[in-house]
């Protein structure tokens, strides 16, 4: 069985199965809008969530990376706020090392000094108070050395002379307070390898404000993994410190350290989501006075793996509760439907005349009161059959029997078939040509159709006017066109044959030979236009008034009784607004336009 035939026997025609596919569609879309819904918004919290670790991760960073800078600046800022140690940093930056160590030894001889006041040992105590710094660094500016304290190792005294080594130039270069430290910096400290951070102050004459050196810090990034990690919650993603030039700082996933990172320029973006690696979702804060900035990454597909799980149970309950939901309503309306099909199985034995059989159905709802009283129906119908309806048949019979003797249209076809055949035979092809014209054109009005279109009326005028053409011995040639999307609107038969015939009576020039008829329907926005012109005799201006005035006048007969007719057919059913137009100069002929809306609704033949 074709797919055709199937949806036809089985969808379209059988209210049941429509009614299951409806409520099959309905739980089957409000189940999974529902489990979608619950998805996306179980998902959306978990991004909140997320989002939420991930801001406390970056603020935790953020903090420590402060907490650093402000302790750099603190210790700058004792050396100004402590005259002794002041002038002690300006000399020990001003001089040579061995002269600044003689002074100092002289000094504290002669009691003038404490150990407190050196600058030596006041950073040696900051290195002791913080093991979170690796190196702190002192650089002259003046003699162009560097004074290096390490963590868990003896203080260094390294000669920078800018003709051996490059750390002038990079002291000297305009940098951001927190950066990564310099290639060169790290080979004086030997740490190449290890991961730091440094911030970088300048030290400047407290009287003169003349740069004296450098203070430099090298902080280990171990202690932002240890901040990291010092939280309940587990952080997805991962964050990453970068300086103001777009190196990273620190990268808790160890990928792009001391590197350029790629996607700086989209991190600059407000947006929560962006385009890195792939897509994931950003938290940053930036310090704008140290010139660094903490970015949270956290890509969207390690949110949507952690909801796998989720997204699997989702979908099986879903699926379970389609199962129930259209499997239970299934149960019942099979039932109705059998027991539906058994009555119509029932009716259609009756249609075939056989009265003797009964429905079995002892339910109480509506099929089973529509069973009892069907075979109640059956009961009485046998009675009134044995009374009266067989003496009717007969007497309806014998009616039928006189009425088919009366008149029949296919009688007259078949005689004027006859007399065609006789012409042609004769020779006489024109008239054997008019005869064929006539029978189907008083075929196509006496034939009643359930709906008539507007190629059907057009069918009839063609015939119409080939009759003519050839009585006319081809004075006149005419020309039809009806765009295709029109062809099947619904139309009032006999609305443009009296036009048609109009021109043939009063318009045709019989004496000229280049008479022409054009009749051209197109479509209009939701309007049907048909024109009909012609180049004939045209009709004189007060002539052509008469017959306007006419039109709207209800008369059965007398002048123009064809145009009134069609008129007042046209806006009878279709409205006032709609109906005839004549449009007419002498010599020139006449334009007749006809106007009706594009409408489906079955037209009443007899209008």
């Amino acid at each position: 069985m074709s797919p055709a035939r199937l949806y036809q026997k089985y969808i379209k025609n059988n209210m049941f199965t429509k009614m299951l596919l409806l409520i099959a569609l309905i739980a089957v879309v409000t189940i999974v809008t529902l489990s979608f819904l619950m998805y996306y918004f179980l998902f959306q919290s978990a991004v909140r969530s997320e989002l939420d670790i991930q801001r406390s991760a970056v603020e935790r960073v953020e903090r420590h990376l402060n907490q650093k800078y402000e302790n750099a600046q603190s210790y700058v800022n004792d050396l100004y706020r402590n005259s002794s140690l002041g002038i002690d940093t300006s000399y020990f930056l001003m001089n040579s090392f061995n002269e600044y160590m003689a002074k100092r030894m002289n000094r504290i001889a002669g009691g003038g000094q404490s150990n407190s006041d050196s600058v030596v040992a006041y950073f040696k105590q900051r290195l002791d108070d913080d093991p979170d710094i690796e190196n702190i660094m002192l650089y002259s500016a003046e003699k162009q050395y560097v004074y290096v304290y390490k963590q868990g190792s003896m203080t260094r005294l390294y000669q920078a002379n800018a003709t051996h080594s490059y750390i002038p130039d990079v002291m000297a270069l305009e940098s951001q307070s927190v950066t990564l430290p310099n290639l060169w910096i790290r080979k004086l400290a030997g740490d190449v390898t290890l991961p730091l951070f440094s911030i970088r102050s300048p030290i400047n004459d407290m009287t003169t404000y003349k740069n004296l050196g450098q203070l430099l810090i090298l902080y280990r990034t171990e202690a932002l993994d240890a901040v990291l990690n010092n939280s309940d919650d587990s952080l997805k993603g991962s964050v990453l410190v970068l300086s103001g030039d777009g190196r990273v700082m620190f990268d808790s996933s160890g990928k792009y350290y001391g590197e350029k990172y790629p996607y700086a320029d989209q991190l600059l973006n407000s947006k929560e989501t962006v385009t890195l690696d792939e897509e994931s979702y950003i938290t940053t804060a930036a310090h704008n006075q140290a010139g660094y900035t903490v970015v949270g990454i956290t890509p969207k597909r390690e949110i949507a793996e952690s909801f796998h799980g989720l997204q699997s149970t989702i979908i099986i309950a879903a699926l379970l509760c389609i199962v129930i939901a259209v499997s239970i309503p299934s149960l019942m309306i099979v039932n109705y439907s059998r027991r539906t099909d058994n009555i119509i199985r029932f009716m259609r034995k009756v249609e075939k005349g056989e009265f003797v059989a009964r429905m079995q159905d002892t339910k109480d709802d509506q099929l089973g009161q529509i069973a009892g009283s069907f075979n109640e129906m059956l009961d009485e119908l046998s009675r009134y059959i044995d009374k009266v309806y067989k003496a009717e048949i007969n007497q309806k019979n014998a009616e039928l029997s006189a009425l088919q003797a009366r008149i029949n249209p296919h009688f007259l076809y078949n005689t004027l078939e006859v007399i065609r055949m006789r012409a042609l035979s004769q020779g006489a092809q024109d008239v054997g040509d008019m005869i064929y014209s006539l029978s189907m054109l008083f075929k196509n009005i006496v034939q009643h159709k359930s709906h008539y279109t507007l190629k059907d009326e057009l069918e009839a005028c063609r015939l119409y006017l080939e009759l003519f053409r050839i009585r006319y011995k081809d004075k006149y040639i005419y020309k039809m066109h009806c765009d295709d999307q029109i062809k099947h609107v619904p139309m009032i038969k006999m609305s443009l044959q009296p036009l048609i015939e109009n021109y043939i009576v009063h318009g045709l020039r019989s004496d000229q030979d280049d008479n022409w008829l054009t009749i051209n329907a197109t479509q209009e926005d939701d309007e049907v236009h048909i024109e009909i012109k012609d180049n004939g005799k045209g009709i004189p201006p007060q002539r052509l008034e008469e017959i306007k005035s006419r039109l709207d006048v209800a008369e059965s007969s007398g002048e123009s009784f064809g145009l009134r007719s069609v008129n007042e057919r046209l806006k009878l059913t279709y409205g006032s607004s709609y109906g005839m137009d004549i449009q007419s100069e002498p010599g020139n002929g006449t334009t007749v336009t006809v106007k009706f809306p594009v409408t489906e609704r079955k037209l009443n033949n007899d209008v």
